[in-house]
């Protein structure tokens, strides 16, 4: 049976979303029923379609009966996350080829990686690129010569804008085809140390860049869990991935194997057959609850606390911060994986992984089972891992049955916490989420005086002069996504860490984002209004007492309501953020991005 607060989080989400998803499904109704126009091109379109293609793929692309899979790529080779997307192209269109269809890259989209950006001015882009992203992947499908899609990216706003694209293209199949983790390296919880000493000035440069050159040492997914990972399982749990596939480790045969049967999956579910089974059908409220569930079980990244929304909202379905939260207070703690434990995803995936997390899940009643996916009817097909036959081709199994490891990952029943530990936090400061998961009790409560900063530079500077040696809420307003794109704001984590290991009651309260990497300091963030907007966070000063309370879900100031009415909001100076390393290029996008508890999103 299901699970009380996941079926009445469901139909509050169905109800608020009648309107919005009637139109939605009328929309791709329509746009089902006009079908793929190659068929119907003049001469000289189609002879455009297929003109580079070989002589084979040409006549059953001016056929019109064999299915063509518009292949939507993040492919580049500075990513290590998409660098094995290189050879992927090939590897579908051979495979389309077998199954009797034809494959064209449709486009590629950008991806740009938040390891390399951040702390530096091309980060206040990154949020932006997931709207980017969809409005480049609906440029490639455009040319609507198409029977369905597959789409390759990993990465963190990759795969939100590719979800996006695949919902507004809603009337035709969409296969998302992951990369997988590269190897483990340097331990996580040992880079996290190095990073910390040199934070304090115990060790040099060299030192903490030869640690991070040993955790990001090959090509695939960084290891850790944090946006890219939690977007792989979100992809399983909502049915978007074949099962097993999100971390098989790149250039393996399983690998291959798994992209081979991606690319004959997708003609399998195209109109033109008897398993049709469109985007639009298998993105609806179950799947985005599915995915909630999937987050808060494993510990996810909080960047999808936005994300989420987005994604929902592009396919009809209206989603707020209150249904997370909810859910995250039924939903338990099931793995530990950096940045809430030791171990990486390829330690995960090898306890059992996202396959027993979702059986474990089904049985007690926290997972919608009646979805469709593109593996076929049900989520039961989730709980099956991938293994190679006798001819190098992939088939499914029985996954396990039990964790292999309980210090990373354990039974719904006995799970490391009883909730998912993300939470909504609201008050006389705004709404706000922080993830509780990696924090420990005792510090889920913090009242302290506010350091008020305009940006996380001033906040460095600070902390090096020994300013913040003391109880303090770190509060960095102006980092919303109309102030500057909302950048992320991990740089803090190593010196709000430090301050916390020397005994200081310490948390951070921004209306920025704190990364996939959210650790073990409260941080309140995504806080809506932003100050841009001269929302309450712009009004607060140096001293002003804050309480966070985790528990109760609320954030204030604790200040007389006369006087806080009175107060007058802080208006900044951002001209600085304006231009420079493309900046300039997405004022349009500053100008009219949403609020971060609707998505913060520009083209939904």
């Amino acid at each position: 049976m299901l699970n009380p607060t996941v079926e009445a989080v469901t139909d509050r989400i169905l109800t608020r979303s009648r309107d919005a998803r009637a139109a939605y499904e009328d929309g791709m109704a329509r746009a089902r029923d006009a079908g793929p126009t190659r068929g119907s091109l003049s001469c000289g379109n189609l002879a455009h379609v297929v003109a580079a293609c070989p002589a084979g793929d040409k006549s059953a692309l001016a056929d019109g009966h064999a299915g063509n899979i518009g292949i939507v790529t993040a492919y580049n080779d500075m990513l290590s996350a998409h660098q094995p997307f290189a050879t992927f192209p090939d590897i579908i269109k051979d495979a389309a080829r077998a199954a009797g269809g034809t494959a064209q890259v449709a486009g590629g989209v950008p991806a740009m990686c938040d390891g390399v950006t951040q702390g530096q001015p091309g980060m206040e882009l990154s949020l932006f690129s997931r709207d980017v992203i969809a409005l480049a992947a609906g440029v490639a499908l455009s040319h609507n010569a198409f029977d369905t899609a597959i789409y390759l990216g990993v990465c963190d706003k990759i795969v939100p804008g590719l979800v996006i694209a695949a919902a507004t293209f809603g009337h035709i199949p969409a296969v998302f085809v992951p990369a997988g983790p590269m190897p483990s390296g340097l331990p996580n919880d040992e880079k996290a140390k190095v990073r910390q000493q040199y934070a304090a000035g115990e060790v040099d440069r060299a030192a903490l860049l030869d640690a991070e050159m040993q955790s990001y040492h090959s090509a695939g997914t960084c290891t850790f869990y944090g946006t890219a990972n939690t977007n792989q399982m979100l992809m399983e749990f909502m049915g978007l991935h074949l099962p097993g596939a999100s971390f098989v480790n790149p250039n393996t045969p399983l690998r291959d194997a798994l992209t081979r049967a991606g690319a004959k999956r997708a003609l399998e579910i195209t109109a033109l057959g008897n398993d049709y089974t469109p985007a639009g059908d298998v993105l609806d409220a179950r799947a985005f609850v599915n995915g909630i569930v999937g987050l808060h079980a494993t510990g996810g990244s909080t960047n999808l606390a936005i994300h989420l929304v987005a994604m929902a909202r592009a396919a009809g379905v209206i989603l707020d911060w209150r249904d997370l939260s909810d859910l995250s207070d039924v939903v338990p703690l099931m793995a530990r994986v950096y940045p809430n434990g030791i171990a990486d995803v390829n330690h995960f995936h090898a306890a059992g992984g996202l396959a027993f997390m979702v059986g474990e899940l089904l049985e007690v009643g926290l997972l919608h089972e009646d979805v469709r996916t593109v593996a076929g009817p049900g989520l039961r097909r989730y709980t099956e891992e991938p293994k190679l036959d006798g001819n190098g081709e992939v088939g499914w199994g029985e996954g396990p049955a039990e964790s292999l490891n309980t210090e990373i990952l354990r039974p719904a029943d006995e799970p490391f916490a009883a909730t998912g530990g993300l939470k909504r936090l609201t008050g006389n400061l705004g709404a706000a989420v922080i993830k509780i998961s990696a924090v420990k009790p005792e510090h889920h409560l913090i009242e302290a005086p506010a350091r008020v900063f305009a940006d996380q530079e001033e906040v460095m500077e600070a902390f090096k002069a020994g300013e913040l040696d003391c109880d303090c809420i770190v509060v960095v307003r102006f980092q919303g996504p109309s102030a500057n794109g909302m950048p992320e704001l991990h740089s803090l984590t190593p010196p709000l860490s430090l301050l916390q290991n020397k005994g200081f009651k310490v948390a951070l309260v921004t209306d920025g984002r704190m990364s996939g990497a959210s650790g073990k300091v409260p941080a309140a963030i995504h806080l809506s209004p932003e100050g841009m907007k001269r929302g309450p966070i712009a009004r607060l000063r140096d001293g002003d007492i804050i309480r966070l309370d985790a528990t109760t879900g609320t954030l204030e100031i604790l200040i007389a309501e006369d006087e806080w009415a009175a107060r007058d909001a802080v208006v900044a100076d951002l001209t600085a953020n304006q231009t420079g390393i493309g900046r300039e290029l997405f004022r349009a996008f500053r100008e009219r991005v949403g609020a971060a508890e609707t998505g913060a999103a520009v083209v939904v």
